[in-house]
């Protein structure tokens, strides 16, 4: 088995923000938030979020932030919900979540409600789908076990059976699929792992597999992680790639939430600071 070369991808998320007039750069520049989150992550969960400069990444957030509260992926683009997430997720990730203004953003969820819509998207054969009957996905599943946890409502899942299903993505070569006959892809690192930490159910898979997986999966001269071996690597593959192996706790690394999908030593700081 290789071993994760943590130098070049760090390298490698740094000359991604220099290439702002490449194609990748310019077709991605209306979700540049979501990037940061993912790329500053990465650096994180590999100790090495000093290598960029926090006060020209907090100034860039906030001027991404419009007259509604809410945050774009990038400067003059509309608000999303999501931008939003990756913008406070990356303060969090500076302990900078207090520059926010709080009274422009929600702060009243009615989560039984959320609750109620989530559970209704749950299938017979335990996972969830993005819409009531929609099909089973491991993504939406990370998503919907994700929002459950943080609402302290996992009582609504079938651990056995949503276990069962989850541990039926790995495949020959280790990764795991989002969906029956679907190719592996690093990206769906997350998906069993959530469930399984939550259900001490991580033995279902074979977790030295899924390693060897994703180390294959990366570039070991420039850097970066794809979506499976010999593919262009990508920074959103480069995050799922480094924070799954956080989750089958590869040496060296910080340990992430699954839940949050942020460090653990910054959802532990974001709650006992509130304390």
């Amino acid at each position: 088995m290789g071993e994760l070369a943590a130098d070049k991808h760090v390298k490698y998320i740094i000359s991604v923000e220099k290439k702002k007039d490449s194609f990748e750069s310019v077709v991605m520049e209306h979700l540049r938030l979501n990037g940061a989150y993912w790329g500053l992550t990465t650096l994180d969960i590999l100790g090495k979020l000093d290598a960029v400069d926090e006060e020209d990444v907090i100034s860039w957030i906030l001027k991404c932030q419009d007259e509604s509260g809410g945050f774009a992926g990038n400067i003059g683009h509309d608000p999303h919900v999501l931008y939003t997430l990756s913008a406070v997720q990356v303060l969090a990730l500076f302990d900078k979540v207090d520059i926010l203004d709080a009274d422009k953003r929600l702060d009243k969820i009615n989560v039984d409600k959320a609750v109620e819509y989530i559970v209704s998207c749950k299938n017979l054969d335990g996972g969830f789908g993005c819409t009531p009957g929609g099909e089973s996905h491991a993504g939406q599943i990370f998503c919907c076990v994700g929002a459950l946890a943080i609402a302290g409502a996992l009582h609504h899942v079938d651990k056995d059976l949503l276990g069962w299903w989850l541990c039926e993505r790995q495949v020959k070569s280790g990764g795991l699929n989002g969906r029956p006959e679907k190719l592996p892809d690093v990206g769906i690192f997350s998906q069993p792992n959530l469930m399984m930490e939550h259900s001490c159910r991580v033995h279902w898979i074979n977790k030295d597999k899924l390693v060897k997986f994703i180390l294959d999966c990366q570039d070991m001269e420039n850097g970066g992680i794809s979506d499976r071996p010999d593919d262009a690597v990508d920074v959103f593959h480069t995050y799922f790639g480094v924070a799954g192996l956080s989750l089958l706790e590869y040496p060296g690394l910080k340990p992430i939430d699954p839940a949050y999908a942020l460090p653990v030593d910054v959802v532990n700081r974001i709650f006992f600071s509130k304390k």
